[in-house]
């Protein structure tokens, strides 16, 4: 019931500002293109490689592509969902913290539905389009396309739970936002790419440190009849929504106890 309350009041709060961006239609669909159009840019480097090699990390060119589009749909679900609450440390340092703790919606709502813009939305285009491309390239099994689409809602869960785990270092490191981007914004570009590219060591920490690797790369060496690189034992490919949950209390156990240690600013 909370829960069902909690996304009511987010919708809501979206809603409003999704309305004041429409009154300026041009501006909108223009701010829409744009990011699809910025987004597109990692694709493009993808696509150059590709000219040059057949094959990158042990994957074809369908296989990389299947991996960019979901991490891609996965990181803008997240970011157009609770994105904006990397902001935590500015309100902090200004304040403002303080104002959104006595309105009756919580501040995660609050911070995550602050200043929403549908231009977010235009980064699910070129991502979408590559995706449904892979698959159709890859002739994969509707069980395949069924995994695809949990793998994407859970790889945007656990995303999400990323952002509210690094907004909640920021009530101890207030001037923290830029080293927490390393987590979020460095994720999906680690993500997006064949993690066989990189050293053994760096993936062990990418599937047990930071779980990077259950948003799409874990899951898809099932769907795409890979075999992992680090030799891990099939099972774990589907560990990714134990993995998710794991991260979500984390996170909510975080931003419960930067908020009990919260003192105000005094201003």
């Amino acid at each position: 019931m909370a829960s069902a309350r909690l996304a009511w009041t987010w919708a809501l709060l979206a809603w409003t500002w999704t309305r004041a961006a429409a009154q300026y239609p041009v501006t909108m669909v223009t701010m829409i293109g744009g990011a699809a159009v910025s987004t597109s840019l990692d694709l493009v480097a993808i696509v150059i490689l590709f000219t040059h090699m057949p094959v990158l990390g042990g994957l074809s060119a369908a296989q990389a592509g299947f991996l960019y589009g979901a991490c891609q749909l996965s990181f803008t679900f997240s970011d157009v969902a609770v994105g904006s609450a990397d902001r935590l440390g500015r309100h902090i340092r200004a304040g403002s913290l303080d104002t959104m703790l006595i309105r009756p919606v919580g501040p995660l709502v609050q911070l995550a539905t602050e200043d929403f813009s549908p231009r977010k939305l235009g980064r699910l285009l070129p991502a979408t389009t590559v995706l449904v491309w892979s698959i159709l390239r890859l002739d994969l099994t509707p069980l395949d396309v069924l995994l695809t689409a949990v793998m994407v809602v859970n790889g945007a869960v656990l995303f999400g739970a990323l952002w509210v785990l690094a907004a909640s270092v920021q009530f101890v490191l207030v001037n923290g936002h830029e080293a927490t981007k390393a987590v979020t914004w460095g994720g999906v570009f680690m993500a997006q790419h064949p993690m066989s590219l990189y050293g053994r060591d760096f993936m062990r920490a990418l599937t047990f440190t930071i779980p990077l690797a259950f948003v799409n790369w874990q899951p898809s060496l099932y769907i795409l009849g890979h075999p992992d690189p680090l030799g891990l034992p099939s099972f774990v490919r589907f560990l990714g929504p134990v993995v998710t949950a794991v991260l979500c209390l984390a996170a909510v156990l975080a931003w419960r106890a930067g908020l009990r240690r919260y003192t105000s600013t005094g201003s």
